[in-house]
């Protein structure tokens, strides 16, 4: 793995807001979903996500810094020196039962316990037995030291994740495509009157864990597309409909548009602009199992163009028919 502040394009003693904003920069320009030509970018978008898991969050990213961990956020051994005393002592056979002979730090800065603090904190304990400073049973060097304790697992951050998805996706197939943080891209199950803005949680496809821990959780927000069409009020969808005068006036059966294909609505004679048809279960799923309606509003539209025969027949209506189009608010 690449030194995650290369991968970033940030300077070690950036702060985190410079670091959050390049790996978003940097996860915008890589994502799976607008690089479909690029095989390369799904690679690039996990290094850019492993770069941020690591100096993204404020201790693994000192951790790092103290050469701690690795780019990938493993740990890795750091020796030191043996700083703070100034050599050992051959205590000789006396100094211990059955003549064994041993060695004991001299001149430490921390006492006679400063050597094996050192030993402790580079080694875990590894060679804490088998040299006390008694001398009862010591042996030389660091055998019969303890076993090392392993590391903590840690499980793994969650992912949040925003998916855009469309009314057909809702109305017909129910799933919509997630990219993960290592870039797989994998469908996830909507529930039932899903709304805009609502999570879903994906168990265990966040980021992965360390020293063998869980990994977290994706939590994916919904966000829903604007349509072209439809307008989305609860469970129900709204669609403006245009009908020609003579539609309006004579009647017609007039082909409309839904999620689930096109269908035949009966226009009435005489109806009047903005006037409201309502086609039951053509909306969006509800939490109970149901579907919300398709209210469609009437909207009268005129000739693009002046028409002589027209303009005479309204005149000759208007002297022979005259009729209120508003009420008394009005007046």
């Amino acid at each position: 793995m690449r030194d995650p502040y290369s991968v970033l394009g940030v300077a070690k003693s950036a702060s985190e807001g410079d670091i959050k904003k390049a790996f978003r920069k940097l996860a915008k320009k890589y994502h799976p979903d607008q690089n479909k030509d690029d095989p390369g970018a799904q690679q690039r978008f996990a290094e850019v996500n492993q770069a941020y898991e690591i100096i993204g969050d404020k201790d693994k990213r000192a951790q790092f810094d103290r050469g701690e961990i690795d780019a990938e956020g493993k740990q890795r051994f750091q020796s030191q020196g043996f700083e703070g005393f100034s050599g050992f002592e051959d205590f000789g056979a006396g100094g211990g039962s059955g003549g064994a002979r041993g060695f004991r730090a001299t001149g430490g800065s921390g006492g006679g316990g400063g050597f094996d603090d050192i030993l402790n904190d580079i080694f875990g304990g590894l060679g804490g037995r088998g040299r006390g400073r008694s001398g009862a049973g010591a042996g030389s060097g660091f055998g019969g030291g303890a076993r090392a304790k392993a590391p903590p697992k840690i499980k793994g951050k969650n992912a949040e994740i925003v998916a855009r998805v469309s009314l057909e996706d809702i109305v017909n197939s129910g799933k919509t495509q997630v990219t993960l943080p290592n870039g797989k891209t994998v469908n996830a199950t909507l529930p039932k009157g899903v709304e805009d803005g609502e999570k879903i949680r994906l168990k265990g496809q966040g980021h992965p864990g360390e020293n063998g821990g869980q990994a977290g959780d994706a939590m994916v927000e919904v966000r829903i597309r604007p349509h072209k069409l439809f307008e989305v009020k609860g469970s129900d969808l709204h669609l403006d409909l245009p009908l020609t005068l003579y539609e309006a006036v004579l009647g017609a059966k007039v082909r409309t548009p839904t999620l689930s294909g096109a269908v035949n609505l009966t226009i009435p004679e005489n109806a009047s602009s903005g006037k409201t048809m309502r086609l039951k279960g053509k909306g969006l799923p509800t939490k109970t199992g149901g579907h919300g309606d398709l209210l469609v509003k009437l909207q009268i539209v005129m000739p693009p163009h002046s028409d002589e025969e027209l303009e005479t027949l309204m005149k000759a209506w208007k002297e022979i028919t005259p009729y209120r189009a508003r009420g008394p608010e009005f007046d």
